[in-house]
């Protein structure tokens, strides 16, 4: 049986530079932002599990039925790092993935520092 060519989705990871420091440590915040982008883009959440460190930091994964959404954050550096990876055998999630960070970038109001794409 021939299949045509498959490549399951893009994987995007960034680290930023946030300036309000506020927004790194604020995990409901997160949750929040992160509910209404998953309405928004209509992904399907399995789970989540949010871990607030001793410092204010946090870190959160979400397991999607697309895959998943993780995010660690360091105020005392003013930075995050912030995965979304998003697959479906039926279609291309591609710019989805793009425009999800980007609407994680705004609420951030982050400068990128680093920015890698994957198509896995």
């Amino acid at each position: 049986m021939d299949l045509p060519p498959y490549s399951p989705g893009l994987h995007k990871l960034v680290t930023l530079h946030v300036d309000k420091t506020e927004k790194l440590t604020d995990s409901k915040g997160f949750v929040t932002v992160t509910n209404s982008i998953l309405e928004k883009y209509e992904l399907e959440k399995v789970g989540a599990v949010v871990h607030d460190f001793e410092n204010d930091s946090f870190t959160i994964s979400y397991c999607l039925k697309e895959s998943h959404i993780c995010i660690h954050t360091w105020p005392e550096y003013n930075q995050l790092t912030l995965d979304v990876y998003l697959c479906n055998y039926l279609q291309d999630n591609s710019q989805k993935v793009r425009a999800v960070m980007a609407d994680y970038v705004t609420y951030f109001e982050a400068e990128i520092i680093k920015d890698f794409e994957i198509n896995r």
